[in-house]
């Protein structure tokens, strides 16, 4: 991209890297979603079980993936200086963090059951998410690679084939967890452990086409990515991780936010507790359209910033933002115009119960709709960070917006106060709106002012 491009250049050419991103981490969703129905179908026991051995599989994993995100506006800075060499060193002790991370949190997840019990769970489930997590924890660095490369792919602007590899495994996930957990076209009827054996041969499976396609589309093969790849790099290691574990770090404040408001919301009650989850996931499904072109606009942001192209940094960055806060502008009157129906798909209304969660979900979702615009300028402006590189500072802004500021806020309206579930929501909302603003001045304090002049 280059400044002259203007803004309606700068949001198509966001959009065309976006889109099979945004595709991609929709398809992503799927495989939790297909896991969560598939063991609701076999047993409740096994269902409470995946779903707090995923919790804590996802907890690693955002940990984890630090280094791969970080890695995005890295890479996008050193080909926008048109520096391959060091393009290819980050990229290649990105998968060495991967697979060192994979390796080191096995013991946690094969002994993970004292630790469940430790923190409150009962012995059964703690068991069975054990069992659960002794099986899925060997796809960990195959999840983490996958990452890796859906941020190299990116950087290269070749997001493309992350989009078909995401549904292809996603495909292979449905059919193996068929096979797996209820024993069909003659495989064992292996319960939980087969959704978890499913869960690791898709992320092999995905792994495999995605470097397949790194050796051989020919575009991508010039750049020798795998070159000495069993060679350690030290220096380009410790730059990676220095710039990687506050991304991790900023990820996992704000998976926690989410994480306690669930806790606390089943301090309020049963009903309450079910039509939050409800209304979180619909929430979820919207930002990842917000991640997606927040990916987006730091391939595009490291791409100028390793150019030197203030004026193109800037001009993109508002085009990024126009775009991803005029999708949240239609998830408002979305969940505005038509929140029972949208809640109601989740919902069998002859079950008792059913009538209370949908009128509470409904509030919800309105309270979703208030804070879909600081959850798009927060995500935005973390993506624009991650283009120029600055990571350390945005963590302590998240820790402090959520930690600080978020939790408190949504426990003193929800109890003191008296607001219920209701104020939980509405705490939460403090904690995005919070870190939207001083994310978002913290980038256009230092790169959104004048861009240099240029020669004629």
């Amino acid at each position: 991209m280059n400044g002259r491009t203007g803004y309606p250049g700068h949001a198509r050419a966001t959009l065309v890297l976006a889109l099979p991103l945004i595709g991609s981490n929709l398809a992503q969703m799927l495989l939790h979603v297909t896991d969560t129905v598939m063991l609701g179908w076999y047993g409740v026991a096994e269902l409470a079980a995946v779903v707090l051995g995923t919790s804590v599989f996802f907890i690693l994993f955002i940990l984890g993936a630090g280094t791969s995100i970080a890695m995005m506006g890295m890479v996008a800075a050193a080909l926008g200086r048109g520096d391959e060499v060091q393009m290819r060193r980050d990229a290649r002790m990105t998968m060495w963090h991967s697979v060192l991370f994979g390796l080191a949190v096995i013991p946690l997840m094969w002994w993970s059951g004292p630790i469940l019990r430790l923190a409150g769970q009962s012995p059964e489930l703690a068991g069975l998410a054990q069992s659960y997590l002794r099986i899925a924890g060997l796809g960990m660095a195959p999840a983490l690679l996958i990452n890796t490369f859906k941020g190299l792919f990116s950087a290269l602007g070749r997001t493309g084939c992350v989009l078909w590899a995401t549904l292809a495994g996603a495909a292979v996930n449905v059919a193996l967890n068929w096979a797996f957990i209820f024993g069909n076209w003659g495989a064992p009827e292996l319960g939980l452990r087969g959704a978890a054996l499913a869960t690791v041969v898709t992320q092999i499976v995905t792994l495999a086409i995605l470097a397949a396609h790194a050796l051989r589309q020919r575009e991508l093969r010039r750049h020798d990515l795998f070159r000495r790849i069993w060679r350690p790099d030290w220096p380009a290691f410790v730059r990676v991780w220095r710039l990687g574990w506050p991304v991790g770090l900023t990820g996992l404040a704000e998976g926690g936010l989410f994480n306690a408001s669930a806790l606390m919301m089943g301090w309020v009650g049963t009903v309450e507790l079910a039509a939050h989850g409800i209304a979180l996931e619909v929430a979820a499904l919207a930002f990842m359209v917000h991640l997606g072109l927040s990916n987006a606009a730091t391939v595009r942001t490291g791409h100028a910033e390793g150019r030197g192209d203030r004026a193109a940094l800037r001009d993109g960055a508002v085009a990024a933002l126009a775009l991803s806060l005029g999708f949240g502008l239609v998830v408002v009157t979305v969940f505005l115009a038509w929140p029972e129906w949208i809640v109601g798909l989740y919902l069998d209304e002859a079950r008792p119960g059913s009538a209370a969660i949908l009128r509470f979900g409904v509030t919800l979702l309105a309270l979703a709709a208030l804070f879909q615009v600081f959850d798009a300028l927060q995500v935005m402006a973390l993506g624009l960070l991650r283009g120029v590189q600055d990571t350390a500072g945005p963590l302590w802004i998240t820790v402090i917006s959520y930690w600080l500021i978020g939790i408190p806020a949504s426990y003193a309206l929800a109890f003191p106060l008296g607001l219920g579930g209701v104020g939980l929501w509405l705490g939460l909302t403090v904690g995005l709106a919070v870190a939207a603003m001083l994310l978002s001045a913290r980038f256009w304090r230092r790169w959104g002012g004048a861009a240099p002049a240029r020669p004629a």
